[in-house]
């Protein structure tokens, strides 16, 4: 696990750090979506949650009316935060103990008080100039940012498609198309512990939460890649 605080210099004591928790947008459709949910939902857990949305559906149909219609990357990326909200309150809606979260006030009052949230992005990702507006920025890369907003104890990739079998650095993942092509300058940036996991792996993750387990493959920090420029793509 990450490095523990000193209660002296103003930081949360260990426990009280969240674990971000991002859950893909391939699950929307998912028949144990409701189990992932349910599961994150659950009191007790050794640290306070908080779900990112992936953009699912919603996402895909910001894709589609940009092929079609040609409107650049930066509105683009503007309805895909609005996707994301909306995958965020349909996961609501499913579990309604899940509260919904738009601003850093709002995540850190959920988080002292060891409720779970789910993250609404626009209000705190729009018109970042470190988030570039651009497709190889995606909620991969969004949780990422927002473990470090947090300053969160561990980012976890919920993912539908195969994970590694072992321990990987994020830059290869990249490559194989397993996350976005920013995700590893955000992985680079963030300080806490990063892993993937599979879907289908719920009970692992239930063990990991309980602080009984690692949740799936570690993703390891890219020592080649270089400090995150500021600048939009």
């Amino acid at each position: 696990m990450t490095a523990n605080a000193s209660p002296e210099d103003g930081s949360p004591p260990p426990a009280a750090r969240p674990w971000v928790i991002k859950i893909g947008g391939s699950l929307s459709d998912w028949h144990r979506l409701g189990t992932w949910l349910d599961l994150i939902a659950r009191p007790g857990h050794l640290h306070p949650v908080v779900i990112v949305p992936g953009g699912g559906p919603f996402a895909d149909a910001v894709r589609d009316a940009q092929d079609n219609w040609r409107f650049d990357d930066r509105l683009a990326h503007r309805m895909a935060l609005l996707a994301m909200e909306q995958f965020g309150l349909m996961l609501h809606g499913i579990c309604p103990t899940l509260h919904t979260a738009a601003t850093r006030e709002r995540l850190r009052s959920l988080i002292r008080a060891r409720m779970p949230a789910v993250w609404l992005p626009s209000a705190m990702a729009l018109d970042q100039p470190e988030i570039a507006e651009s497709w190889e920025v995606t909620s991969d890369s969004l949780a990422a940012w927002l473990a470090v907003e947090l300053d969160a104890a561990a980012l976890v990739l919920v993912k539908s498609g195969p994970c590694p079998c072992a321990a990987t650095d994020a830059a290869s993942l990249a490559r194989d198309g397993l996350v976005d092509a920013a995700f590893p300058l955000w992985r680079a940036r963030f300080a806490g512990e990063s892993w993937c996991i599979h879907r289908d792996n719920h009970l692992l993750m239930e063990e990991a939460l309980a602080g009984r387990a690692a949740p799936g493959c570690a993703l390891l920090r890219c020592p080649e890649v270089e400090p995150l420029p500021s600048v939009r793509a």
